[in-house]
């Protein structure tokens, strides 16, 4: 293409505009914030936390009971306390990547679930029956967790962490009422 002043005007036009998104102001400037106050965030996130160590406690009940069931019921919980690992697994990662959204980090360590949940370990030697009750137990618990995240997520107009966790409700009230009609044999 020969230079005529038409395609040099244009180049010189074009020449002053950003040709990516990394050449604009805005996205050389520092990450911006979700929008919400450091308090907020501090709010969230604590909340958030209280239901990971619980949860996670839960969790390896779960694996220790889908691994050391005995009994008569062995086949059918054996598959359900295994699914409802897998789902819990899943919420725990749900969870504390919602934590990373807002920059903080997610508590991670056993020593730390161990020290701060109300939910607490048990044995390895427990009956079905008493596998089931515990887990029952364990769900009313973190219910309570879970209701105080989506009050606080709502109070602070976050509407991701409250929609997930409104979510991870629904199983939770499913799994109760699973295996609270398991005992009402």
């Amino acid at each position: 293409m020969k230079a005529t002043k038409e395609n040099i005007a244009v180049k010189d036009d074009l020449k002053d505009m950003p040709q990516t998104q990394l050449d604009t102001r805005m996205a050389k400037a520092k990450p911006v914030k979700l929008g919400w106050s450091s308090e907020e965030v501090e709010n969230i996130t604590h909340a958030l936390n209280d239901l990971l160590v619980n949860y996670s406690v839960h969790y390896q009940k779960l694996r220790n009971y889908h691994w050391n069931v005995k009994g008569s019921e062995f086949f059918d919980l054996h598959i359900e306390f295994e699914q409802q690992y897998t789902e819990a697994q899943q919420h725990i990662d749900d969870i504390a990547e919602r934590v990373r959204i807002f920059s903080k980090t997610p508590i991670s360590t056993m020593g730390e679930y161990l020290e701060l949940s109300e939910i607490k370990e048990t044995t390895s030697q427990l009956s079905s029956e008493i596998m089931v009750r515990e887990l029952i137990a364990d769900y009313t618990i973190l219910l309570g967790y879970m209701f105080a995240v989506v009050e606080i997520a709502s109070a602070q107009r976050d509407s991701g962490t409250e929609e997930m966790v409104k979510v991870f409700i629904h199983h939770i009230e499913k799994h109760h009422w699973m295996l609270s009609a398991f005992l009402a044999k």
